[in-house]
């Protein structure tokens, strides 16, 4: 009951995009099955037609070297008689059930000869009209019957001449029992119908499968999209709100004018790094952000965005080495500003300026020690997760996200520990490039 529960509060939660990537899977699904079940059902006809094919012209052949035998031992006397004395012979050594009609036409045919015991019982106007369909032919001619238990026969009357050696003198009739070939025929049509129902159920869930990977990386954007949409919603309303409060505030009061105009390009500034930060996010998110990767100095990039940033009476202190990492400049450069600004957001006690300490070695490592509060190890693992912040200070939570993604993106490491100052220690490791 609570899976049922469980599965419908799912249900209710997906959107309508998700209910159409669903739908498009099912009908992917369906239309690979299908197009699997014409391929199966085609292949097993054309097989089952053939082995039936190959059956009958298999005992056709059989019967035919049994009529020739048959018409060896065939003769006639001084006086054009039909002698079937040698055929008694042939029939006691191989059993076949031979037939001799004789006539020279196929309404004056009358049987001559039929064996005492014969393999298959064959009734009497179907080897006439076996015989008369040869006589009329003036060659073979094969029909297909049943003897008195039911059985299927397969009968060949193949004409033989008279004394004369010209005219027609009557057709030897020759019959088989294909119960056991139709019995086999039967079976390979079960097994075959058995394999194409397994065959076409592994096809379904390959099918399933491989429709679920296709519309992954579309599922997948429609989530990203959403989540973007959501995100933007989420931290734009708070400083959208504030901008038009501040703007009307100005508009009526003008002794708070100059004091709310100051407000008003402090929040238009941090809506702006939002903005750029969610759209950073979410390209870094979908994949479609590359790498322009360079060679170039670490410790001369980090010394000028520490020169680039607006301390506001914080403490920056900042010692280098000359080191050369490969890298693309604009990431490396965002990731290493998003490090210092969290540091000087959250690296110090409040009321207090913060003492933020950069250094970067030559092995390609930046270290960011602050002495602040620190970092919880029960936040260690989510703080680097998108719209999460170590402090309840202001933040977009996007800046170490972003410098995560960019040290992976570059096959380097972004860890946090704790500072021998007391706060955090975040350390970006880069890989360098290595003198020939």
């Amino acid at each position: 009951m609570r899976a049922l529960l469980r599965r419908r509060r799912n249900t209710a939660a997906r959107t309508p995009a998700e209910h159409r990537a669903r739908r498009l899977r099912r009908r992917l699904t369906a239309l690979y099955v299908l197009t699997s079940a014409v391929g199966l059902v085609a292949l097993a006809a054309f097989a089952v037609h053939s082995d039936g094919v190959s059956r009958r012209h298999q005992t056709d052949s059989e019967l035919k070297v049994q009529a020739t035998q048959a018409l060896t031992e065939l003769s006639f006397d001084d006086n054009g008689a039909l002698d079937t004395h040698n055929l008694a012979e042939f029939v006691d050594v191989s059993c076949p059930a031979v037939t001799v009609l004789s006539g020279s036409g196929a309404d004056h045919l009358r049987t001559v000869y039929t064996p005492r015991q014969p393999c298959a019982r064959t009734p009497a106007p179907d080897t006439l009209a076996a015989a008369a369909a040869a006589v009329e032919d003036g060659s073979t001619a094969t029909v297909d019957a049943h003897d008195d238990r039911g059985h299927p026969l397969r009968l060949l009357a193949q004409v033989f001449t008279g004394p004369d050696g010209n005219s027609t003198g009557g057709a030897v009739v020759v019959a088989a029992d294909t119960a056991a070939d139709r019995a086999a025929h039967r079976d390979l049509a079960l097994l075959l119908a058995g394999g194409c129902a397994v065959l076409l159920a592994l096809s379904a869930l390959a099918g399933h499968l491989l429709s679920g990977r296709a519309i992954r990386p579309a599922v997948t954007a429609v989530h990203q999209h959403e989540a973007f949409l959501a995100d933007a919603a989420h931290d734009l309303r708070t400083p959208a709100a504030s901008l038009r409060l501040l703007a009307e505030t100005a508009l009526r009061d003008d002794a708070a004018r100059p004091e709310a105009l100051r407000r008003t390009v402090n929040l238009a500034t941090r809506m702006g790094d939002l903005v750029d930060g969610l759209l950073t996010s979410a390209r870094l998110t979908a994949g479609v952000t590359t790498l322009a990767t360079e060679p170039l100095r670490l410790d001369q990039l980090v010394e000028t965005v520490v020169e680039d940033t607006h301390t506001d009476g914080h403490s920056v202190t900042l010692r280098t080495e000359p080191t050369v990492v490969v890298a693309d400049p604009d990431l490396l450069r965002r990731a290493v500003t998003n490090l210092l600004a969290n540091a000087l957001t959250h690296g110090h006690a409040p009321g207090r300026p913060a003492e933020v300490e950069l250094t970067v070695t030559a092995d390609g490592v930046l270290t960011v020690d602050d002495a602040g509060p620190g970092v919880p190890p029960e936040l260690a693992d989510s703080l680097f997760q998108r719209f999460r912040s170590g402090s309840d200070s202001a933040g977009t939570g996007l800046g170490l996200s972003i410098a995560a993604w960019t040290a992976r993106a570059h096959h380097g490491t972004l860890t946090v520990t704790t500072s021998a100052r007391g706060g955090a220690r975040f350390t970006l490791t880069l890989p360098v490039k290595r003198r020939p």
